[in-house]
């Protein structure tokens, strides 16, 4: 059991007979009345976000979460399928469960998938991934300055803010967290 006033951010629990993370947490203690906790919460299986205060001393069951780290195989145009590299089983997952990894991810890329239940729900890339340029427009010289960038595609097809001198074909280091050149 956990309770409200333990949240944390990332920390699943089960309310309502459905699984929730916390996305963001505040403990709030007025001048007047009792402290409760204001929390944000995810609902890991439909992906909807909401908004909640809790007492601190509610209680709810911890949700059992597994990860497991598996190979991106391929998309068929609806699917994207993932193996397991110790039994060589394959999980389809839907778009809205890779969402936010797949831009970052090429076919024979390792993510890390979380469980609840046995049922993938989310997945996750490595926090560092290399990927070429596909596109990008020239850096002209006299264009430097402070900081200066531009955006350019990767041949995952996400978007990133490179410098000047980065050209197409070049192969960068991208942070998944926050979407950034490295």
């Amino acid at each position: 059991m956990i309770s409200a006033g333990d949240f944390r951010n990332g920390v699943t629990f089960e309310m309502d007979n459905d699984v929730y993370t916390i996305v963001q947490f505040q403990h709030v203690k007025p001048g007047k009345g009792s402290a409760f906790v204001r929390a944000k919460i995810k609902n890991i299986k439909t992906g909807s976000t909401v908004e909640r205060t809790f007492s601190p001393n509610e209680k709810f069951s911890k949700a059992d979460i597994s990860t497991k780290e598996m190979q991106y195989l391929y998309n068929d145009g609806e699917l994207y399928y993932f193996m397991d590299g110790e039994t060589y089983d394959q999980i389809p997952l839907n778009y809205d469960q890779v969402a936010d990894a797949i831009v970052y991810l090429k076919e024979n890329d390792n993510a890390t998938i979380r469980f609840h239940s046995g049922e993938a729900f989310s997945v996750a890339p490595p926090l560092f991934v290399e990927l070429e340029i596909t596109e990008t427009e020239p850096g002209f010289k006299g264009d430097t300055a402070q900081g200066a960038t531009k955006p350019a595609t990767v041949e995952t097809g996400a978007q990133v803010n490179v410098p000047l001198f980065v050209e197409e074909g070049d192969v960068i280091r991208i942070d998944t967290r926050t979407g950034e050149y490295k």
